[in-house]
């Protein structure tokens, strides 16, 4: 999970303007007992050359091979598809992860294309999943709705659309967090113990400055949002379960920070004063702002490679 946490998480970018909420078809096939949500716009990935750049440095195997899939089956990811969203969720302790396309295609054209190649579906109750490259299955939701992943994973999606298992709108902190950040146009929501995972992560050997194994449990989740209209800007709430947590954090991160400068390069140097840190309230938070052209130097940084290891 720890490579979709973070490579999803900066791998897909676009304009503000161009912001695009979770659907509701995508909605209700995203089961209640969620780990991560990534939304993109996928329709302005071009729109931006530090876009571009950290997406062919970083684009995970599994969005490779998703686009090659789609290839397949007729379908340009680059001008057909308008929003992508990733969902990990998890089933008696195992994390699945499936992924909802949505876009300017024809189901029908894409189904008689398929039947022309004499693929057959299987189905599952009313659903009719078919194969794809890669070892994936896919599910028509409608016309313009794509549901992706492995087997068990779109039948576990599909339970919670048909009512089998709760979908995500029954996980009322979820949800919560998916209205504070769904207007971005790149955007994240973090479950508890990804967010505990991630945060050690960023802070390396400052985690251990303090009883940080105490501490994560008061961590409940975080969000995110992304987007590169006027240089890059990067947005990262962490809720915590009361602001002396929060602000205790806020102090450990700053040490943390100034403990990497010691070792940093100059352009990693750049990089770090261009990072605030405060709490407000219940909320650690993250802040970054630079040029793309600052950005694209950081992309080959050794600390962009440990943070998105």
């Amino acid at each position: 999970m720890k490579n979709w946490v973070v490579c999803l998480c900066v791998v897909l970018l676009s304009a503000a303007a161009l912001a695009m909420p979770l659907g509701g078809t995508t909605r209700t096939v995203i089961p209640s007992d969620i780990q991560q949500i990534i939304s993109v716009d996928y329709r302005a990935l071009k729109n931006s050359d530090a876009a571009m750049a950290m997406k062919k440095q970083l684009l995970p195997p599994a969005l490779k091979t998703f686009e090659e899939a789609l290839k397949g089956v007729g379908i340009d990811a680059d001008k057909d598809v308008d929003q992508l969203t990733f969902a990990s969720y998890r089933v008696n302790k195992q994390v699945r992860i499936v992924g909802i396309a949505a876009g300017d295609f024809s189901a029908a054209k894409v189904l008689k294309r398929i039947k022309l190649n004499k693929i057959k579906p299987v189905k599952y109750r009313e659903a009719s999943i078919y194969p794809m490259t890669g070892g994936m299955q896919m599910v028509f939701l409608d016309d313009g709705s794509l549901l992706f992943g492995d087997v068990a994973a779109v039948k576990g999606a599909l339970d919670a659309r048909d009512g089998y298992t709760s979908t995500v709108d029954a996980n009322s902190q979820f949800v919560d967090m998916i209205g504070s950040v769904d207007s971005g146009t790149v955007w994240s929501v973090l479950d508890q113990e990804g967010t505990q995972n991630m945060l050690r992560s960023a802070l390396g050997d400052a985690s251990k400055l303090a009883d940080y194994d105490t501490m994560k449990k008061r961590l409940l989740g975080s969000r995110y949002t992304m987007n590169f209209s006027d240089g890059v800007k990067f947005d990262l709430d962490v809720v915590t379960s009361d602001s002396i947590t929060a602000a205790t954090l806020s102090s450990l991160v700053k040490a943390g920070m100034l403990y990497r400068k010691v070792t940093a390069s100059p352009v990693e140097k750049t990089a770090l004063d261009n990072v605030t840190v405060n709490s407000d309230s219940s909320d650690l938070q993250f802040h970054f702002k630079t040029d793309e052209k600052q950005f694209q130097s950081l992309l080959h940084s050794d600390l962009f490679a440990a943070v998105s290891r």
